[in-house]
């Protein structure tokens, strides 16, 4: 998370529902802070985007208080805050150059010819657009027009730049360029950063701050790092990568009973005997010869990542999955090994149940055919 003190923004108790009584906020407090590439990170629906909206000031909160550089601006319209967005679709002036377009908020306010010229080759410079100036936008590919919308959004130096999704409309390869280029960006120019994704691999790779939201509530608020190591419920650790989470007991400090064997893990402080979620991260676990495996299991099937292989192994009925570079063949029986620091220890949560077993890799197959079987409206 940021390392600065300065808070910059901060939500007291937010809570927003729309008009059929849908609450798509439910009492959220958080704190973003100066100079911050902060992500709110979700599946669809979860409230992310209403959270940028609600600091954007495109809307307005039900309950509770935004206060920006401590003031409350629950009231301040979009254009009276030192804020700027960048959509998912950009909304560039087609009868505009690429000049034009970066330098029409500067001309709105009537400044000085010869600094919007200064100010828009700096920002030309800064995403890498020089050469541009008099290009048509429509004839730019999606990286540069994205571009040209960030650079139109950060040339009045807002103290926060708000962005939504900005990169899904990009090709894989883009995208990834894309994600290094507006880190730089942000380093750069010492904005805070609120961005708004789905894609767990975009928070992880760009952030300072990831915000996990499900349902309209915080999960967990941490560094990338923490995010992926240290979940802190059965949800995050779904989210956030591939993860085989299990039910377990603990048995007393760094001791965890799970899969019908007892290991040795690096938690502590739970209740004797306390009903656990374990997770055990795919790459973390080593393929040994059945007789020395902590747990044996046989392999329901192989596929071949490239890197790795991803291997999905049956343990007593439960799924697990195991991305290794070790090749096995479908219907081995093999053993599993698992340092101690490989386990990691969750509270039960009502997320718990509800995910870590690759029976099948999504549920959005069981919806698919539950949707074929339904009879159209």
């Amino acid at each position: 998370m940021a390392t600065n003190t300065n808070k910059l923004i901060q939500l007291k108790n937010i809570t927003k529902s729309f008009e059929d009584g849908q609450v798509v906020l439910d009492d959220i407090s958080l704190d973003i802070y100066d100079n911050e590439f902060i992500t709110l990170l979700g599946p669809s629906g979860c409230g992310k985007t209403t959270m940028l909206r609600l600091i954007g000031g495109f809307e307005e909160p039900n309950v509770g208080d935004i206060i920006f550089m401590g003031e409350r601006i629950n009231d301040v319209p979009p254009h009276k805050r030192n804020v700027n967005t960048v959509f998912q679709r950009y909304a560039l002036f087609p009868h505009l150059n690429v000049f034009e377009n970066i330098a029409f908020p500067l001309r709105e306010k009537h400044v000085p010819k010869d600094e919007i010229d200064r100010k828009v080759n700096e920002m030309l410079e800064l995403v890498a657009l020089k050469g541009f100036e008099k290009r048509n936008v429509l004839r730019l590919s999606g990286g540069q027009q994205q571009r040209v919308a960030i650079a139109r959004a950060l040339i009045s130096r807002p103290k926060v730049l708000l962005l939504d999704e900005p990169l899904a409309a990009l090709d894989l390869k883009l995208r990834k360029d894309m994600q290094q280029e507006l880190k730089k960006i942000q380093k750069a120019t010492g904005i805070t950063f609120v961005f708004v994704t789905h894609d767990q691999e975009e928070a992880l790779s760009m952030s300072d701050t990831v915000v996990v939201i499900s349902e309209g509530r915080i999960q967990q608020i941490g560094t990338p790092i923490d995010i992926y190591n240290e979940p802190e419920n059965a949800f995050v650790a779904d989210f956030i990568g591939e993860s085989n989470i299990v039910d377990g007991v603990m048995l007393d400090d760094y001791q965890v009973s799970f899969s019908g064997h007892v290991f040795k893990c690096v938690d502590k402080g739970f209740g004797k005997k306390e009903q656990v979620d374990v997770v055990v991260r795919p790459e973390d676990v080593d393929i040994v010869s059945k007789e020395n495996g902590m747990l044996q299991g046989v392999v329901t099937s192989v596929t071949f990542m490239g890197v790795h292989y991803e291997i999905i192994v049956d343990i007593n009925g439960f799924k697990w999955m195991i991305q290794t570079t070790d090749f096995v063949d479908v219907n081995e029986n093999i053993g599993l090994y698992i340092e101690p620091d490989a386990i990691h220890i969750m509270k039960k949560s009502e997320y718990s149940g509800m995910f870590g077993d690759y029976s099948s890799f999504s549920n959005e197959l069981d919806e698919l055919s539950d949707a074929e079987s339904e009879p159209e409206e």
